[in-house]
């Protein structure tokens, strides 16, 4: 079974830096907060123009975003692209955290949510070139993938590390993930996701993504068509229950994802 969200004690920072200093000035992975919220601003404002004027974003279900906690919240989503897909989340987040329910001038970029993070490939993050540090600078939770390595059907252990980094990041921000793990078009939900979801108990906003894949290429960094309509559709937030079983999870995810 699974609870409706309700309101709930802020949560204690998981994984922050014990120092003031460090608690002020960097998350918990050790990146400066000044410098990712400018590299977050930056990337915003070279983006704008591409979710905003040559394509058109539409959100529905804005409101689910302004009562959030600041921690503890998992993002999970469809995967059309690399990058467009969490650029467009971000200024979304940054949006929020103005109270911007409707679209406006991209003034939210003067101060971006700094506290978000998404779980990415680390191959993809590390291994192509600078363009993809910077964007792992700005949040990324790099894990390695056990089905998947430069384009190849692998099998390989679970990364171990994953979960304890994960944790950091929920216990810190938002965290946006895609159970598919790929973005082929049609890839089933990966059952890692509802076992950390068991494990962890965040709070669950589905999003489901469309025209990215239309827009963008692979990457999500070049055009692949212009004057697409782009759709981000968030759903009520939720929260499991201790009862609930990863089977159940996984049939939520699948529901939200895939259909």
């Amino acid at each position: 079974m699974r609870a409706v969200l309700k309101k709930r004690p802020r949560r204690p920072l998981l994984g922050a830096p014990k120092t003031k200093l460090g608690k002020r000035f960097r998350d918990p992975f050790g990146n400066v907060i000044l410098l990712k919220r400018l590299l977050t601003s930056i990337i915003g404002a070279a983006t704008y123009r591409r979710f905003n004027i040559v394509n058109k974003t539409e959100v529905e279900g804005m409101e689910y975003l302004m009562n959030l906690p600041r921690t503890n919240v998992l993002f999970v989503s469809n995967h059309e692209t690399y990058f467009a897909d969490v650029m467009a989340l971000y200024h979304i987040f940054a949006r929020a955290k103005w109270r911007l329910k409707k679209k406006s001038s991209p003034i939210y970029l003067l101060m971006p949510r700094a506290k978000s993070y998404y779980i990415a490939a680390e191959e993809t993050m590390k291994d192509s070139g600078w363009l993809p540090k910077v964007f792992s600078y700005a949040g990324a939770v790099t894990v390695k993938r056990s089905w998947r390595h430069k384009g190849q059907d692998v099998e390989r252990n679970s990364d171990i590390k994953a979960p304890s980094k994960i944790k950091k990041a929920l216990g810190y921000g938002w965290v946006i993930t895609f159970p598919q793990g790929t973005t082929t078009k049609g890839a089933p939900v990966r059952k890692g996701a509802a076992s950390m979801i068991k494990a962890m108990r965040p709070i669950i906003v589905p999003v489901r993504l469309t025209g990215f894949r239309e827009a963008f290429d692979k990457k999500g960094l070049r055009y692949r068509e212009k004057g697409v309509k782009l759709s981000v559709k968030f759903s009520e937030p939720v929260q499991f229950d201790a009862e609930t079983s990863v089977e159940e999870i996984q049939q939520f995810l699948e529901k939200h994802i895939l259909e």
